[in-house]
C-alpha cells in the first residue's frame, strides 16, 4: 500500500506513506493544513445581496419618514461587512505544508500575503505537543534543540489533537528506519 491514509485537516490532505520507496526518497508524512471555510462564493454573493436589499429598505423607510442619517449607516454597514468577508477570505491563502522525509522535517509556511518562510528540524529529537492556551488560541508546538515553530492554530482542538497523533507515529517510523538511525549515530 503505497499512500496508507488520506486525511482532512482543516480543509486540506494528510498523506502517509508506511513502506520506504525503492531508490527514491522515504515520504514519512506529508500534509498541506488550511484554513476552513464554510461560504463559498456563490454563498457570498448571497450574504452580501441580501444585507444589501435589507439595508437600502431599512435606509429608504427611514429616510421616508425623515430620519436620513440610517440610510448612510446602512450604506456604512455594508461596506464594512464586505471589507470584513474580503479579510476572512485573503486569511484563507494560509498555508502551512508539514512534509517527513528521510532528510528530517520540513515546515514551508505561505502568509497571507505571499511571503513564505521554512523551518527545517531533524525528526531524532523533534517534540511534538498540542496546546490549549485559551488566551493564546491553540496551536501545535514543534521543538528542537532549543528551536521551535507552531502550526495547526487555525484547526480545532479535536483535529490538532488528531494532527498530533498522526505526526507523532510518523515521527516513530522516523526513529525506526534502518537509514534515520545512521544518521542519528552521526549527531
Amino acid at each position: 500500500m503505497d499512500r496508507a491514509r488520506a486525511r482532512s485537516y482543516g480543509g486540506a490532505a494528510m498523506n502517509q506513506d508506511q513502506t520506504p520507496g525503492t531508490g527514491l526518497e522515504t515520504v514519512y508524512f506529508e500534509a498541506e493544513l488550511r484554513p476552513h471555510r464554510s461560504l463559498g462564493p456563490n454563498g457570498f454573493l448571497v450574504v452580501m445581496a441580501v444585507a444589501t436589499g435589507f439595508g437600502f429598505a431599512i435606509g429608504v423607510t427611514f429616510m421616508a419618514i425623515g430620519a436620513w442619517p440610517v440610510l448612510g449607516f446602512c450604506g456604512l454597514e455594508l461596506a464594512l461587512l464586505y471589507v470584513a468577508f474580503r479579510l476572512n477570505y485573503r486569511d484563507a491563502r494560509r498555508r502551512e505544508r508539514i512534509s517527513l522525509t528521510g532528510r528530517g522535517l520540513r515546515i514551508q509556511t505561505l502568509a497571507p500575503n505571499g511571503d513564505a518562510s521554512t523551518w527545517d528540524a531533524e525528526p531524532s529529537w523533534l517534540r511534538v505537543e498540542v496546546e490549549n492556551d485559551r488566551r493564546k488560541g491553540g496551536f501545535i508546538a514543534l521543538s528542537s534543540h532549543g528551536r521551535g515553530t507552531a502550526i495547526g492554530s487555525f484547526l480545532t482542538l479535536a483535529e490538532r489533537i488528531e494532527f498530533g497523533h498522526a505526526l507523532r507515529a510518523a515521527i516513530a517510523r522516523y526513529r525506526a528506519a534502518p537509514d534515520s538511525q545512521a544518521m542519528t549515530d552521526l549527531a
